[in-house]
């Protein structure tokens, strides 16, 4: 049986689904009996148990470990896995190459800019696109074929960074920790590379192809929001509290006392829509969901469909 699927990074794909349910009647066949198994996801990685049910949700929601393709918490012999393993690599799918899927990101998040470009000396009228839009296009295009360092075709600037953001959050690393590891690899590239040498250059290069949020002040006590009508005052009109600490008089910069980020909900709702990759799914709730009055992750639903219900 191929296990290739716990690498699928879409979580709602047919081969991640069908694998899941694969999994689950596995560890089912080798538990009879048991009303709970081990959950593989990431976040219980093997150490909670749970029913089959939210084992299928966990998997769904948070991804199977990607190094768990030998299930032996659950059953498997190893003899039996080694020659899964065998077949396993066989199977394996060709390496995408990480320049092409940056491309691919910068189309999905800029679909009118690239049309644009595509369009260029046709006769049809380009899409109108916002200039400042446009401008932060051309910059990560520019990101995207500037090489990491002279003569690297592996990796181009923005695939780099990509890369070890990717890697950062996967993984839980702190900013200080990657700017450690940042200064490291770039010491250890050829003088002339241009990765960046922390955390906040890094963001600077991504900035215009992720979504970004905006910084609120709230009141110490949670009182209000210094935003709108109350965006230019320094002190709560409620509770008459400081908006900011209390520094030496020789700084010029101010610390709020405290800082909530509000992410638009929006421009988020407009890139899943824009997006190849995630469209359909935005669209299963009108186009596939059986109509039973209670809303569903596309992945989720079709799990539950297919998991019994476990009583305790």
């Amino acid at each position: 049986m191929s296990r290739r699927w716990i690498q699928n990074p879409n979580r709602c794909a047919d081969e991640y689904l069908d694998g899941i349910e694969d999994f689950i009647e596995f560890a089912r066949r080798h538990n009879p009996g048991a009303t709970r198994i081990r959950c593989p996801c990431r976040r219980c990685n093997n150490t909670l148990w749970e029913t089959s049910e939210n084992v299928g949700f966990h998997l769904v929601r948070n991804g199977m470990i990607e190094t768990y393709s030998i299930w032996n918490l659950h059953g498997e012999q190893v003899d039996h896995a080694l020659s899964s393993n065998a077949l396993r690599v066989d199977n394996v799918e060709p390496i995408v190459d990480p320049n092409d899927q940056v491309m691919d990101i910068i189309q999905d998040a800029f679909p009118f800019a690239s049309t644009n470009i595509n369009q260029e000396g046709e006769d049809d009228v380009p899409t109108p696109i916002d200039s400042e839009e446009f401008e932060q296009y051309e910059k990560l295009l520019k990101n995207a074929n500037q090489e990491l360092y002279p003569g690297c075709e592996s990796f181009s600037l923005l695939t780099a960074i990509v890369e070890l953001m990717h890697g950062k959050i996967k993984y839980r690393m702190s900013n200080l920790c990657f700017d450690y590891f940042l200064g490291v690899f770039k010491r250890m590239l050829p003088t002339d590379n241009c990765l960046p040498k922390d955390h906040k250059h890094a963001q600077k290069v991504l900035h215009g192809l992720g979504l970004g949020y905006e910084k609120i002040h709230p009141c110490k006590n949670n009182c209000i929001l210094f935003y709108k009508e109350h965006e230019t005052l320094d002190t709560c009109p409620i509770c008459n509290e400081s908006r900011f600490k209390m520094t030496s008089q020789n700084r010029t910069t101010k610390i709020p006392q405290k800082v909530m980020r509000y992410m638009p909900l929006k421009p988020r709702l407009q890139r899943l829509y824009m997006s190849t990759h995630t469209a359909t799914d935005m669209r299963w709730h009108k186009e596939k969901r059986v109509d039973d009055d209670v809303m569903w992750h596309p992945g989720m639903e079709r799990v539950r469909s297919n998991v019994p219900r476990v009583c305790c």
